[in-house]
């Protein structure tokens, strides 16, 4: 069995598919490109959003509290 030939020609270095090596300013520069392209929330989403946020949080340490003090307690009425 003979292995396939292929027509691909030798890339040269003058070619805009072989890319030099990024500078640190490019990297900046990127960065920035990317952060124009996010969509920024305005102030009421963000304190909507925050609010909900602080609200689940809230939810979610009390219901873990109330779990851990109730293992507690079954835990001294069987050892205790």
């Amino acid at each position: 069995m003979t292995s396939p030939t292929t027509n691909k020609e030798p890339v040269k270095k003058d070619s805009p598919a072989v890319e030099e090596p990024k500078k640190k300013n490019n990297f900046f520069r990127s960065t920035y490109d990317e952060l124009k392209l996010v969509v920024w929330p305005n102030k009421q989403q963000l304190f909507s959003e925050s609010v909900a946020v602080i609200i689940m949080v809230s939810f979610s340490a009390a219901a873990i509290a109330s779990v851990s003090r109730f293992y507690g307690w079954a835990a001294s009425q069987i050892f205790g």
